[in-house]
């Protein structure tokens, strides 16, 4: 990805700086302007240390701007997957699981944001559906985006045994091979001197 915007940016006529961190930790303090995100910040377990490190890498009346995953997010999807995770055949290579995403509601990011130091704090759900128009579509997409990690978790021989299980439960609900993504939007100023 950084590679990408490098070559993107090449060009750029404003001074742009890319850094590459493990999050929630941010290797720079009290230097940048904004920090944008996107789909990113509900991979990261740690809210609370995730913006109080924001917080410090921004400059006086620097702009928080993000949006990731909300509370909500994926519920459809997950519920089976949850349901197929404690089946026997595949219930021994989730003991150790932990949870891998952070889906927090408007409120409760409104108050971490305020107790990481934020001002001005602007948070919100929204839905935003996605459709997929057959089996073989859905399945591509889950197995290469949503259930990555849990795949990962199995020996390859059971992967298409846990998506066939999750798929045969998605099939049976009322929207389908609907991913009800909700998105939450976030946005923070640190106060300026």
């Amino acid at each position: 990805m950084l590679g990408q915007a490098r070559a993107h940016l090449a060009d750029a006529s404003t001074r742009i700086h890319l850094v590459e961190a493990l999050l929630p930790a941010m290797p720079i303090g009290d230097w940048a302007d904004v920090v944008f995100s996107t789909a990113t910040f509900h991979w990261v377990p740690d809210h609370p240390a995730l913006f109080a490190n924001i917080f410090q890498a921004l400059r006086s009346g620097g702009l928080l701007h993000g949006q990731c995953g909300g509370a909500g997010n994926l519920q459809r999807a997950r519920t089976p997957a949850a349901d197929v995770m404690a089946m026997p055949t595949f219930s021994p290579f989730f003991k150790d699981w932990r949870r891998i995403w952070e889906f927090a509601d408007a409120e409760q990011t409104a108050h971490r944001l305020a107790a990481a130091g934020f001002e001005d704090v602007e948070t919100s759900l929204e839905t935003a559906p996605v459709d997929f128009p057959d089996e073989a579509t859905y399945r591509a997409f889950v197995e290469t985006v949503v259930f990555r990690l849990h795949l990962a978790a199995l020996p390859a021989a059971l992967r298409p045994a846990f998506l066939d299980e999750v798929i045969q439960r998605v099939i049976k609900t009322a929207d389908g091979f609907t991913l009800d993504y909700v998105r939450l939007n976030l946005r923070g100023r640190k106060a300026g001197v």
